[in-house]
């Protein structure tokens, strides 16, 4: 009877070590696991602020090209009206003067 105790003791602590190891093994995994999620954390916030900034920069880049082209078209627009102010005055201001005298 008394090699049945001590056997079943025995089991009883081995079976403790084993639960004890397993807690200890539960609380690792879930430290690395933390760990991982802050690692993946912090690089996808890097990976996010950089394809942000990328983006930022393409955005920038196309509104200068839209702004100079504004500005051309706007310039080309100009010389155009001074061009024909120029050919056209003397007719605009006879136009004038005869609508203003007929009435």
């Amino acid at each position: 009877m008394n090699t049945v105790i001590k056997r079943i003791s025995e089991i009883e602590d081995a079976a403790s070590t084993v639960m004890e190891s397993a807690n200890a093994s539960k609380k690792a995994f879930a430290q690395e696991m933390e760990e991982r999620t802050r690692e993946f954390n912090r690089d996808l916030e890097v990976r996010t602020e950089q394809g942000i900034e990328e983006f930022r920069r393409r955005m920038e880049i196309e509104m200068e090209l839209k702004k100079k082209q504004q500005n051309t078209e706007a310039e080309e627009l100009l010389q155009r009206m001074e061009q024909n102010y120029e050919e056209c005055h003397s007719q605009y201001v006879d136009q004038l003067f005869r609508a203003l005298t007929e009435e």
